[in-house]
């Protein structure tokens, strides 16, 4: 799904785990044209990421509001209640694989030297993405 940091990205170490998680928004943009009035359309979504440890920190250090990205992850549901014990929900994305698609430069004063030639980041296997527990999905980032 590519698309544009709607924030800057909000970094998080936990201590008890010693992981980090990364959470940020993402908008993307869908242009059609309308086949009975001949019309450009656009419509946006939404979406909340997540992502963690190594690529956490690659986010955080590289994207800020606004940088364009490339990112393929999976669904993730969570389901809470609130202080009110109203029933709330929302779907999120943990993020898998992104590929940064603007140079350095055009995004932000953050970077500090090019970007490594693989401009690819991916989870090699399961361990690099923990499973959350409902103390740390409860945390209101």
């Amino acid at each position: 799904m590519p698309g544009n940091l709607t924030r800057d990205p909000e970094v998080k170490h936990i201590p008890a785990s010693g992981n980090t998680i990364a959470n940020f928004g993402m908008a993307m943009n869908e242009r059609w044209t309308d086949p009975r009035s001949g019309e450009q359309r656009e419509s946006v979504c939404f979406v909340e990421i997540e992502a963690w440890n190594r690529q956490a920190e690659l986010i955080g250090k590289y994207l800020c509001k606004g940088s364009p990205v490339l990112i393929e992850g999976s669904l993730k549901f969570e389901q809470w209640e609130d202080d009110a014990g109203v029933s709330r929900h929302r779907l999120r994305v943990r993020l898998q694989r992104f590929e940064f698609m603007g140079s350095p430069g055009e995004n932000t004063e953050q970077v500090e030297n090019a970007e490594p030639a693989d401009n690819t980041q991916q989870s090699d296997n399961a361990e690099q993405m923990p499973q959350v527990n409902e103390s740390a999905a409860a945390v209101p980032f």
